[in-house]
């Protein structure tokens, strides 16, 4: 159960991150509306951090935690923001998820 909290942590880190990347886009009271959004994420995401902690080694989750968010962030910057989809972001975008998977495989 702990995992799929740590996914959900993950997943708003990500959410975090595109607040950011919108708020850098907009003006005005826009702008103000994605930075809640950021501030909201951001502490959903660190309170699913916190919780999935409390059962799982604090190296293995920080690591699959942060992960997840650079994943997830590279994908909505190419699919999002229509960042470059090179070879080499891609190659390295795939060894991450290799990762990922090896340090939940390896712990209990």
């Amino acid at each position: 159960m702990n995992w799929i909290v740590l996914i959900f942590a993950g997943l708003f880190e990500v959410a975090f991150a595109f607040c950011l990347g919108k708020a850098k886009d907009s003006a005005g009271n826009e702008m103000y509306l994605w930075y809640a959004g950021f501030i909201l994420a951001l502490f959903i995401s660190m309170s699913f951090l916190i919780k999935a902690t409390q059962s799982l080694p604090i190296g293995t989750a920080y690591a699959v935690w942060t992960g997840i968010g650079a994943v997830g962030t590279v994908l909505v910057g190419i699919l999002v923001f229509k960042e470059p989809a090179t070879f080499w972001r891609i190659l390295f975008l795939t060894s991450l998820v290799g990762s990922i998977i090896g340090l939940k495989v390896v712990s209990n």
